[in-house]
């Protein structure tokens, strides 16, 4: 599918949840936020409702987001049901890593193709600075254990302030030469501002090429992070609400006042 201004428009960003099992300080207040109502979540089934409507519709790339898509119950089952669509090109997951070492093994078998996982530390006390909860051991035996169950390439997103010379910022870089990883630098965006930037290392914030819509938790089709517009599957099925999505697609982001990243998934 192309939109209005000729970018052809074949990536699916799914988030599953708005629940998560760190406080990262850019994404998440201590407490954190007003959960989405159960009833209000999409059922697995609905998802792969949308997904398969989309394949079919022109869509080969999917990822699966959050919140933490790995705190859902039964993921493994969802990643399953999308791998089985025929269609799909690349079906891939965005995680902190916390609970990969246990579920690594299980989504590869389930058809997931790769992972990006979050880290923008190595330095331990850091880590637990900025995610409040987290443990880094955690999230490196999740990168291990992705690389070991061939969720290969395994990609790194470290969110940086202002620089990739920042000291956290190359610390990540040297691991990722290190030990074989793609790393991505995400520097930290403002919705209700309009703040944004290209990522570097991905093609996250380059507008002139974004290809994707997203589907959030609880089924809404946003055609932009930085824009309020959405459609929800539920009101008006899974085709019509990509369809004006799509449509309505702007030609460069500007701010969201409804939106948030730890429902959105970045």
């Amino acid at each position: 599918m192309f939109d209005r201004y000729n970018r052809k428009i074949d990536y699916l960003r799914v988030s599953v949840t708005d629940r998560c099992n760190l406080r990262c300080r850019y994404c998440m207040p201590e407490n954190g936020i007003q959960l989405i109502r159960h009833e209000d979540i999409l059922s697995y089934e609905e998802i792969h409702e949308v997904v398969e409507t989309a394949v079919r519709m022109g869509f080969r790339k999917v990822r699966i987001t959050g919140g933490e898509p790995l705190v859902r119950k039964g993921i493994t089952h969802l990643v399953a049901m999308i791998s089985s669509i025929a269609g799909i090109e690349d079906l891939a997951m965005t995680t902190n890593g916390i609970l990969l070492d246990k579920f690594a093994g299980l989504l590869a078998r389930a058809g997931l193709h790769r992972v990006n996982v979050s880290l923008d530390t190595l330095d331990p006390g850091r880590y637990r600075e900025i995610t409040r909860l987290g443990n880094l051991g955690d999230a490196l035996k999740g990168i291990n254990a992705a690389r070991d169950a061939g969720l290969n390439p395994v990609k790194i997103n470290c969110v940086i302030r202002e620089s990739l010379n920042e000291p956290d910022a190359r610390a990540v870089e040297a691991f990722g030469r290190e030990q074989g990883l793609q790393v991505r630098f995400i520097r930290q965006m403002d919705l209700k501002t309009g703040i944004f930037y290209r990522v570097v290392g991905g093609e996250g914030g380059n507008c002139p090429s974004c290809n994707r819509l997203r589907l959030t938790a609880d089924g809404k089709i946003k055609p932009c992070l930085f824009n309020d517009m959405e459609w929800s599957v539920r009101e008006f099925g899974a085709e019509e609400a990509i369809r004006l999505a799509v449509l309505n697609k702007p030609r460069c982001g500007t701010t969201s006042r409804t939106g948030a990243f730890s429902r959105i998934g970045g």
